[in-house]
């Protein structure tokens, strides 16, 4: 049974891997046998040690994701280390706390474009080189605000709607070439982008008391979910949007 979450000999981007949950993620495939191109905007040096601590192979690219062309000179930097792309987890984001009459058009196209765009063009192009062999993973960060509005977070909810969309869409189309297109929808995490909630009292105490387990997940919470997506164990799972919240949606 445990060859079916086996990952040695693919490959695997992971964008957003520095630090929480993209960390977290990473660390899962390793633990599973991937090699990984670790893709942010700021050094990954930590995770990269902590990959190479358990044995794989991983490399850091730093870049913008927002920058013309970015997305396909990240596909071709994978396949120039490892010579192919099984796998892909887009899980970079921001988010910017705003009440909606307040909300900017810059803070608006900041989060669509790299929540939702970079989403789909780096699916993509990693698709295309995942179809000649007929074989990918591809695992998009969702929210549990895919489901829900949330408050003064007016374009994160509507980019990850769109991020539960377009894994549908995107399995509808390729599910056919061999590439399963899914989704994790963390809960409440303790991330960077939860700091001002955790750090909040009353915010605080009204998200704990819905949680059924009664703390905030971290990073590590992902790690089963994102080496099931991955592999082989999740093979006729396409265009789903797993939940990972301690309960939350159960409420």
């Amino acid at each position: 049974m445990n060859n079916i979450f086996d990952l040695t000999g693919k490959t695997a981007i992971v964008t957003g891997a520095s630090t929480g949950l993209g960390q977290g993620m990473t660390l899962g495939l390793a633990s599973a046998g991937a090699d990984i191109l670790l893709v942010d905007h700021v050094s990954s040096e930590e995770t990269l040690n902590l990959v190479k601590a358990l044995g794989r192979n991983a490399e850091q690219f730093v870049i913008n994701l927002m920058e013309d062309n970015a997305v396909q000179t990240v596909v071709d930097k994978a396949v120039e280390v490892y010579g192919k792309v099984d796998i892909l987890i887009n899980n970079a984001g921001i988010i910017r706390r705003t009440p909606a009459i307040d909300f900017t058009e810059k803070d608006w196209d900041e989060v669509m474009n790299l929540n939702s765009r970079v989403v789909f063009f780096l699916s993509q192009a990693a698709a295309k080189d995942m179809m000649k062999r007929k074989y990918g993973k591809i695992i998009n960060v969702a929210s549990l605000l895919s489901f829900q509005g949330g408050i003064t977070v007016p374009s994160y909810s509507a980019s990850k709607g769109a991020v539960a969309q377009v894994t549908k869409a995107l399995a509808n189309e390729w599910a056919k070439f061999g590439i399963n297109i899914n989704a994790i929808a963390p809960g409440y995490m303790a991330t960077n982008n939860t700091q001002a909630l955790r750090e909040d009292p009353v915010r605080s105490k009204a998200i704990l008391d819905r949680i059924p387990s009664e703390r905030w997940g971290t990073p590590a919470d992902l790690q089963g979910a994102a080496v099931f997506l991955a592999s082989k164990a999740s093979d006729y799972v396409n265009g789903h949007i797993l939940v990972v919240d301690g309960g939350w949606m159960a409420r």
